[in-house]
This record gives C-alpha cells, sequence and structure tokens, in this order.
C-alpha cells in the first residue's frame, strides 16, 4: 500500500509538480489543499500518512496550520 499524501501550497503549479514527482514514484496523493485552512480541514477528513506543507500561504500559513493540527491531536 502506498503512503497517503496531502500537499499543501498556494500556488497551483507547485502543487502539480509535488504531486506529479510523488505520483510518479508511487506514492497516492488523496488530497491538495491551497492554504492552511484547508489542510487542517483535509487532515482531519482524510489522515493522511504524511504532509507537505507551505510555509507562506494565505488565509493561515503553514507553521500555523502544523501548530492547529498538533494542538488538536494532543487535547
Amino acid at each position: 500500500m502506498a503512503n497517503r499524501i496531502l500537499i499543501v501550497d498556494d500556488a497551483a503549479f507547485m502543487r502539480m509538480m509535488i504531486k506529479d514527482i510523488l505520483s510518479k514514484n508511487g506514492y497516492e496523493v488523496v488530497a491538495e489543499a491551497a492554504d492552511g485552512a484547508q489542510a487542517v480541514e483535509k487532515y482531519k477528513e482524510l489522515k493522511p500518512d504524511l504532509v507537505t506543507m507551505d510555509i507562506t500561504m494565505p488565509e493561515m500559513d503553514g507553521i500555523t496550520a502544523l501548530k492547529r493540527k498538533l494542538k488538536k491531536e494532543i487535547s
């Protein structure tokens, strides 16, 4: 079974490039998100094995999204 991956980046071109690289190497990209807020929701919904996260994004940056995810996991 391939690792399930969530790709998070505000640049559609980067998401496409990362998805292409991962898919060609046998990974399953289960979802994409364009900002940290979407990433948190997609993570809760899909529980991927791995997340690639851009740091600077609109709405919510990658660091804040990571902190929110970790806070919910610990609570």
